[in-house]
């Protein structure tokens, strides 16, 4: 059973990452990576917050797999953000390729502390 929640967060997760990556790029003239950005952003976001809820005992190990595995698995792309940040490198855009790469890994691990921040404000 636990594969079929993975299953169905992934088949949520992977449409919303395509949808909502090229929602935000087509908002920008730029090379920058902003729909990447923003669905890694907001994955570590919401699987800070799941996993402190989790944590708290205020989310069960099946919305765990169902959200964290399967949607934010499939939402979020570490592939994506490496392969962007090396075309943006081998393009002679270096600055921006470290500042994604600086800024991805910032303000992800940002977002998934204030995640976590949040739900133990909610929860416990």
């Amino acid at each position: 059973m636990n594969w079929l929640l993975v299953i169905i967060g992934a088949a949520v997760g992977a449409p919303l990452r395509y949808l909502t990556d090229r929602a935000v790029q087509s908002r920008h003239d730029t090379v920058f990576p902003w729909g990447t950005f923003t669905v890694n952003v907001s994955g570590c976001l919401v699987l800070g917050l799941l996993t402190g809820a989790v944590a708290a005992g205020a989310a069960s190990s099946h919305l765990q797999l169902l959200l964290g595995t399967g949607l934010c698995g499939a939402l979020t792309t570490y592939s994506t953000f490496g392969y962007e940040t090396l075309r943006l490198a081998e393009g002679g855009a270096r600055f921006s390729a470290a500042a994604n790469a600086v800024a991805s890994v910032g303000a992800g691990l940002g977002a998934a502390y204030a995640g976590v921040a949040l739900a133990e404000a909610l929860w416990s």
